[in-house]
């Protein structure tokens, strides 16, 4: 019965962990527009979107990496003016220190001139997607 009661609270605390990093790999959240990092055209290799940039920070071995960007894709072929950048964080790592891309896939959606306004972490919901458009159009 001792190695029963020293379990449940292990396996509480970790069932925690687990549902608290799940409900926050891919949510979308708000970085202020005052924070001053913003991204040219020559650090991202493509051109900015005429309204909106989703960047998205990849690695090669990274699994949610492809299905973000598929949803990128769409969600730029879906919303006019917007353009899908992807860049390999190992190749850049530069860029990579300087905005704080801490685990791949990183998505930032940047305004027409090239500021950060959203950042998600993990593989983001299209819906969530969208959204994070609204505050960069």
């Amino acid at each position: 019965m001792t190695g029963l009661t020293g379990c449940v609270p292990v396996l509480a605390t970790a069932s925690t962990f687990g549902v608290l990093r799940l409900r926050r790999s891919g949510g979308v959240r708000v970085r202020g527009r005052d924070d001053g990092k913003r991204l040219r055209a020559e650090e991202l290799g493509a051109d900015l979107g005429e309204r909106a940039t989703l960047v998205q920070f990849s690695s090669a071995f990274c699994a949610p990496c492809r299905a973000t960007r598929r949803v990128l894709g769409e969600v730029a072929g879906l919303v006019p003016g917007v353009a899908h950048v992807e860049i390999d964080a190992e190749a850049h790592l530069d860029l990579v220190r300087r905005l704080d891309i801490l685990k791949t896939p990183t998505v930032l959606v940047l305004d027409a001139d090239g500021g950060v306004v959203r950042r998600a972490t993990g593989q983001p919901r299209k819906a969530d997607v969208i959204a994070a458009l609204g505050e960069a159009v």
